[in-house]
């Protein structure tokens, strides 16, 4: 079985690390130079590293004081099904336990994944402006 490194640092982090299928299915996904850039602006993140590519990666963004949300967690498709998006929210709900709320949206077939984890299903509402998917302005 293969060993992954997961780490919550962002050193030594370039876009070439990040080239290799993120955002599978998206229309109009981000660039690898913008995903480096949403890495950048989370307020949490945990990457998963094989060797010197980043095969996984969790973000959260925060008030700092009571709230959190989770708005992306991806695993490169050669990689999934190896508990590595399993571990990545492990280990961000362990970073984000002091909060009150720690807040996630994901389509009904993944919330048994979720749920798995200690979070439980709610009701709410979204905005999607597709045009600005890839993060560009």
């Amino acid at each position: 079985m293969t060993s992954f490194t997961y780490t919550t640092t962002l050193d030594g982090l370039a876009a070439d690390h990040l080239r290799g299928g993120f955002f599978e299915g998206w229309p109009n996904p981000p660039t690898p130079e913008t995903h480096l850039r949403l890495l950048q602006g989370s307020s949490h993140v945990v990457l998963a590293w094989d060797q010197e590519q980043v095969i996984g990666f969790i973000t959260a963004i925060s008030d700092g004081v009571l709230s959190a949300y989770i708005p992306l967690l991806e695993v490169l498709p050669a990689y999934q099904g190896q508990g590595i998006g399993t571990e990545l929210t492990r280990r961000m709900l362990e970073q984000l336990q002091s909060f009150y709320m720690i807040d996630l949206l994901c389509d009904a077939r993944l919330q048994p994944f979720y749920a798995r984890l200690g979070m439980q299903p709610v009701l709410g509402m979204v905005m999607r402006n597709y045009e600005h998917q890839n993060g560009e302005a």
